[in-house]
């Protein structure tokens, strides 16, 4: 028998995107051991006649938190596959369930009760993925344990998903400033039971239309209604004698029963309320779950990013098929730990004493460096690990190093990699707003910073030691015993490390201590360096890899945040001081130096000796244009020139002779060589639309996404779980983004990136052939050709934009260009390049344009942004001027 309720369950009115046959109306007991029933409201995706018929293969029951309702969960159902069903229940005196005539709140433990009995009443078999959400959470959370402790059940819980929520209040971390204003006194009930602000406040801060808010209210529109949204945010146990607090303890206590479930955590990053902080606390509770973050959604994020539906549905198809396990390790995490530290400890032990392991600018400036030997770099790394290890610095933690290249740098990333910590490095050229963001991401445990970066470091507020550069020497220990063994295993991370952002949002890479192994050994073997190279670090973050390599490095002079900072005189003078032998460089740095203004006959002369011991140089980064490589020919002849292709993911892949890239001159875009050894290369071919096919091929000339299979390549994407996945769609694989072409001598040519193609009715096309051939017969000038229309029908237009001084005048992509700044060209300008497509591509250009500077990235100075300048184009064309 029901016992008469206030507010009896009821079907929600017509919403947007809620289909009213999920609508299921089942009754539950209203407390534990009482005979009287409630009525709870579900979305059940089985509930209409025609389903129920259907067999079931997995059950996914979603719990939402306060005060939003099952209608958070509409397109989790709309979106289930074949033979899924979704349940998603409106907690009691939620959403459009009974409101329950009793007095006092309705508590955490009977809540997780609640759900059991919802569950049991809808007789639920077979294998169950969990999704939750806000306070949700602990809801869930305290069920699965509950499953789990069962030894018989119909149901078997196989996956767990959660959404900006958590298990407990950080240690040390007072609660989020927006509850603890609510539970003021005299607030609470004005805010969630006597007005709708509370749940308006919810659906602020995401980005939810006013037609979905709306329906978000639907259930909430009277006092009455909204007297478990009260009862709900009293509950949260932030004190230690609240009468929830023993239940949450024990569900944040049972978290190791989740060990072997795979478990996935989807966060939004700008949610004022679970922000990253808890976050962190469930990543360290659940080392195993994959976490994938959206920097630009906020509490509600599937609204936010409703295109994270799908891929949590791959990832529920995954766990379903086994392909994804908690807890699984790859072949190379089994083996011994590599020692990352150990040609620093061989060279300290030869003659260490008196050979030099690094210089570095003097502080006296002028010229003069500091050199630090390999003995002395050796004890600096001892002591400062025995300091650092000191100050809880643990195997496993993350440390993030916010310091220039130099000597401070080496020591502290080598005395890390020997606790078995990792380390966490970002470019400082991000700027500080993208800085902050990308460090918030990366659940740090501790930072060693320089002074300038005190802003950034401060706000991310780390649980750890925080150590200035400036006071490293007080965490010195008087003797360095460290283990000569580093802790862990192959596996263990020992880098986090981010893409610069010239393609698209930075993105953390993560490289197991065995994959920086592997980078150090293909290096010392592809490049032959021995004990008697001196690497003129001129592209400044590869001066730590000087120890691991175990060769002799100088850092010249310079920005390390800005490449084009460096001078053909700072570079002379670190040359000078070292006699380099090798040196790593990036475009943007060898632009400044060889076409500087200050670049006379005579630096250029001192400049050419000063080179004369130089056997090989690297240029890697970016596109480099033949004039730049010719120039640098001429200046060192006597020196092996080489472009590498690769990525922050896998560094490098390819390689070639600058002579054979200007042998070759313009053709099917960049020629970046052959595969190194134990490196693979494949083409995902293009269809009309420009979408890769998932299958690889090696077949010649086809035009597809370039993917690279290493033993150096990344492990992962670190937070970012979709990225990842569909990265690596094809196992053992990375899909870089970029797309080209493989020649019939086996060489890899690259024609931009993927979301650069052009999709003409003739097929897709690659922009930078076209760029090449045009540029090649325009002097001063540096073009971008883009598509503009639909998708398969568009047409060709070219972008122009003046050179200064060597290099593209730029509005380094981070301030939108003025679009009076966009124009036609003039006529004669638009005839020569028409002319030149014509006769050298066979190809008609639609619109030729002219833009006074092109949004290029920061680092490089190089990569374009062809998907702004399509936009820019097709408004200009389209008539908004």
């Amino acid at each position: 028998m029901v016992t008469p309720t206030p507010l009896p369950a009821r079907t929600p009115p017509d919403l947007p995107g809620f289909d009213p046959r999920w609508s299921r109306i089942i009754t539950i007991p209203a407390r534990t051991d009482a005979r009287e029933r409630i009525g709870v409201h579900t979305l059940d995706s089985r509930a209409d006649s025609e389903s129920e018929s259907e067999p079931v293969t997995l059950t996914v029951v979603c719990v939402h938190g306060n005060p939003t309702w099952s209608y958070l969960w509409r397109n989790v159902a709309r979106q289930a596959p074949e033979g899924v069903r979704v349940i998603a229940p409106d907690q009691v005196g939620m959403g459009f369930s009974a409101r329950e005539d009793r007095d006092g709140p309705r508590r955490l433990a009977q809540r997780i009760d609640d759900l059991s009995e919802i569950v049991d009443g809808l007789d639920v078999r077979g294998p169950v993925v969990v999704i939750a959400h806000d306070w949700g959470g602990p809801v869930a959370l305290g069920w699965s344990q509950k499953v789990l402790d069962q030894r018989e059940s119909p149901y078997e819980i196989i996956g767990v998903v959660l959404t900006n929520t958590a298990v407990h209040q950080p240690e040390h971390r007072s609660s989020p400033r927006a509850i603890a204003a609510t539970r003021l006194p005299g607030v609470l009930g004005i805010m969630t039971r006597r007005t709708q602000g509370f749940v308006r406040a919810t659906t602020a801060i995401s980005k939810v239309d006013a037609n979905t808010a709306r329906a978000f209210r639907a259930p909430y529109r009277r006092s009455i209604e909204r007297r478990s949204i009260e009862d709900f945010v009293a509950d949260i146990p932030l004190e230690t004698n609240h009468p929830s607090r023993a239940t949450l303890d024990r569900i944040a206590a049972g978290m190791d029963a989740l060990t072997n479930i795979p478990t996935l955590l989807v966060w939004g990053m700008r949610d004022p309320v679970f922000s990253v902080r808890y976050l962190d606390d469930l990543r360290r509770r659940l080392p195993n779950a994959e976490v994938q973050q959206f920097h630009d959604a906020g509490h509600l994020v599937l609204e936010d990013r409703p295109d994270a539906i799908s891929d949590i549905w791959s990832w529920i198809a995954d766990v379903r098929s086994g392909a994804i396990r908690a807890g699984g390790k790859s072949v190379e995490a089994e083996g011994q730990s590599p020692d990352l530290v150990a040609n620093l400890r061989r060279r300290s032990a030869d003659l260490g004493a008196y050979e030099v392991a690094i210089g570095e600018p003097s502080v006296d400036g002028a010229g003069s460096f500091r050199d630090v030997t390999w003995a002395a770099l050796d004890d600096r790394v001892g002591r400062l690990a025995t300091g650092l290890r000191a100050r809880g610095v643990r195997p496993g933690d993350r440390v993030a190093v916010l310091i220039p290249p130099g000597a401070d740098l080496l020591a502290v990333v080598y005395a890390v990699w020997s606790l078995g910590a990792s380390i966490v490095v970002i470019d400082a050229a991000h700027g500080p707003r993208s800085l902050l963001r990308s460090l918030r991401g990366a659940r740090l445990d501790h930072v060693v910073a320089a002074r300038r970066a005190e802003p950034i470091v401060r706000l991310l507020r780390v649980p750890g030691v925080v150590v200035w550069q400036n006071h490293l020497a007080d965490l010195l220990e008087p003797s360095g015993v460290v283990d000569r063994e580093p802790p862990g295993d192959a596996g263990t991370d020992a880098a986090i490390v981010f893409t610069s952002g010239a393609t698209g949002p930075a993105k953390p890479v993560a490289y197991s201590r065995a994959r920086i192994a592997a980078t150090r050994d293909m290096l010392v073997s592809h490049y032959g360096f021995t004990d008697a190279d001196v690497l003129v670090a001129a592209f400044a973050p590869w001066a730590v890899l000087g120890p691991l390599l175990g060769i002799s490095s100088v850092i010249p002079e310079m920005d390390a945040s800005r490449p084009g900072s460096l001078t053909a005189q700072a570079l002379t003078e670190a040359m000078e001081h070292a006699g380099g032998t090798v040196m790593w460089m990036s475009p943007a740095a060898l632009r400044s130096v060889l076409r500087g203004a200050s670049v006379g006959s005579e630096a250029r002369a001192r400049l050419a000796r000063a080179g004369g011991s130089l056997r090989l140089l690297l240029l890697a980064g970016a596109p480099i244009a033949a004039a730049l490589l010719r120039d640098v020919i001429d200046v060192w002849p006597e020196c092996e020139v080489r472009t590498p292709y690769g990525m922050t993911e896998v560094l490098p892949a390819t390689d070639v002779l600058a002579s054979e890239v200007l042998a070759e001159g313009s053709g099917h875009g960049v020629l970046v060589g052959t595969a190194l050894p134990g490196v693979e290369i494949a083409i995902a071919p293009l269809d009309a639309n420009g979408v890769p096919s998932f299958d690889l091929s090696s077949e010649t000339g086809l035009l597809g996404e370039v993917a690279i299979r290493a033993p150096h390549a990344k492990d992962r994407y670190d937070s970012r779980a979709f990225v990842e996945r569909f990265a690596s769609r094809n196992r053992g694989w990375h899909r870089s983004g970029d797309i080209g072409l493989i020649d019939h001598r086996g060489r890899l040519w690259i024609e931009g990136r993927l979301g650069h193609v052009i999709t003409t009715v003739d097929g897709p096309i690659g922009p930078v052939s076209v760029e090449q051939m045009i540029e090649a017969e325009l002097d001063g000038m540096i073009v971008a050709a883009v598509g503009v229309g639909p998708v398969g029908a568009q047409v060709l237009a070219v972008v122009c934009a003046p050179m200064v001084g060597g290099q593209a005048k730029s509005s380094n992509g981070k301030t939108p260009l003025d679009r009076a700044h966009v124009q036609l060209a003039d006529e004669e300008l638009t005839q020569r390049v028409r002319d030149i497509a014509r006769r050298s591509l066979m190809r008609e250009i639609t619109a030729v344009l002219w833009i006074d500077r092109m949004p290029v990235d920061i680092r490089h100075g190089a990569k374009i942004d062809r998907s702004k300048l399509a936009g820019d184009a097709a408004r200009f064309l389209a008539g908004h001027r």
